[in-house]
């Protein structure tokens, strides 16, 4: 072992960064350079910069725009999108890396990887796999769920804990795989297949956390398109982030903004259930209640019925009857007695007034000769005996004068 006489300069880490950032500063070539890549990792925050990388085939830089120079762009460039960027090169010392400083931009239009995407989505599209006609509905109680993800990373954590908080009645079967690079998309075709021969599964999450577009690419790879098409049950795909879409997204029967969501969506709520077991428990109680009422009621006026179907109950009812028949007959024969002792009475009072004995209580007299009443003096000659009667008694007169 050889030991220095002599040690260096020892640095803190922002001298190192400082120093970084004084030499490639003053790099004529740096401070004023057009570089031409592909748009990856864009994102524009509230405060209306743009960060982003710009990548080739081999190497990636992060990059900057100010909000000033933004908004002198047309149109924000898209993802995968080729362009060509002016600005100088400096380093940012909070994290030591080198980053450009955009301060003007040409759009070239689609970048590589991204023409690449269009022609395959195309391409698959024509063929109808992603027609909405052939998506499966996801089972509403699934009981056994396969998972396609890297056995590493928080993803499969984050799924696992979604279906423990939601259902945790649901068994998990991981098939294992990588997620990125080049050898990740015979991989996830051998996942998909593998997971399949579990007996009864009912639906399939392929999931993957969010990432550049190269990072997501194994997922825009036409044999994982073809594998999550073939399959035998329904596939969620829970790549990437919300604004991140891939070529599986389109031919999975259900497309989950993020691999959670994935989880979220295959199962049922826990909490939900219990509510609705609740509610149906409640309603089960009230409607026995109320068929049990009913019953009762039916059962109650049968036996009335019945009741009142029996001989006996006849026989009162008839009995009843003659009551009120003969009640009947006596109200009418003793209303037709009063009517006709009222209108005997009436004949009786008309009958007294036309009487000759009325006549003769006012002082009046009936004259009769030889039992005549005696009505005119032509009727009578001198001499002739005539009966009188007045209201005490009776005498006789002779007629003198005729």
């Amino acid at each position: 072992m050889q030991f220095s006489l002599f040690r260096s300069t020892i640095l803190r880490v922002s001298e190192l960064t400082a120093h970084l950032r004084r030499v490639v500063e003053n790099d004529d070539l740096l401070a004023d350079v057009w570089v031409q890549g592909e748009i990856s990792n864009a994102n524009r925050y509230a405060s209306g910069h743009f960060y982003f990388s710009l990548k080739d085939a081999d190497a990636s830089m992060r990059c900057v725009m100010w909000k000033g120079q933004v908004a002198r762009l047309p149109r924000l460039p898209r993802e995968g999108e080729a362009v060509n960027a002016h600005g100088h090169v400096s380093v940012y010392d909070a994290r030591g890396e080198v980053q450009l400083y955009v301060d003007e931009m040409e759009l070239l239009g689609a970048g590589a990887l991204w023409q690449e995407f269009e022609r395959l989505k195309q391409k698959l599209a024509a063929e109808g796999l992603f027609d909405e006609s052939r998506k499966r509905p996801l089972p509403k109680f699934p009981q056994r769920i396969g998972i396609v993800t890297s056995r590493s990373g928080a993803v499969l954590q984050d799924i696992r804990h979604m279906l423990e908080r939601r259902y945790p009645l649901v068994e998990v079967f991981l098939a294992p795989t990588l997620v990125q690079g080049a050898d990740a998309p015979p991989q996830i075709v051998a996942a998909l297949e593998r997971v399949q021969q579990v007996r009864d599964l009912d639906v399939i999450i392929v999931a993957r956390g969010g990432g550049a577009i190269e990072d997501l690419w194994a997922f825009n790879d036409e044999r994982v398109a073809r594998a999550i098409v073939a399959a035998r049950v329904p596939v969620i795909s829970g790549v990437g982030h919300e604004t991140d879409f891939t070529i599986a997204d389109f031919c999975a029967d259900l497309r989950a903004p993020t691999p959670t969501a994935a989880a979220e969506f295959c199962t049922p709520d826990q909490t939900e259930l219990r509510a609705q077991l609740g509610a149906a428990q409640q309603s089960l109680a009230r409607m026995t209640r109320e068929t049990v009422a009913e019953t009762r009621r039916r059962v109650t006026f049968a036996l009335g019925a019945l009741q009142r179907a029996t001989p006996r109950a006849q026989i009162a009812q008839r009995r009843q009857r003659i009551d009120e028949m003969t009640r009947d007959a006596a109200r009418g024969m003793k209303h037709r007695l009063e009517k006709q002792r009222a209108q005997l009475t009436s004949a009786q009072r008309q009958l007294d007034t036309l009487s000759p004995l009325a006549t003769l209580e006012r002082g009046y007299a009936i004259v009769r000769h030889n039992n005549a009443i005696v009505t005119a003096p032509a009727q009578l000659q001198q001499n002739d005996l005539l009966d009188i009667r007045v209201r005490d008694g009776a005498f006789a007169a002779r007629v003198e004068n005729s």
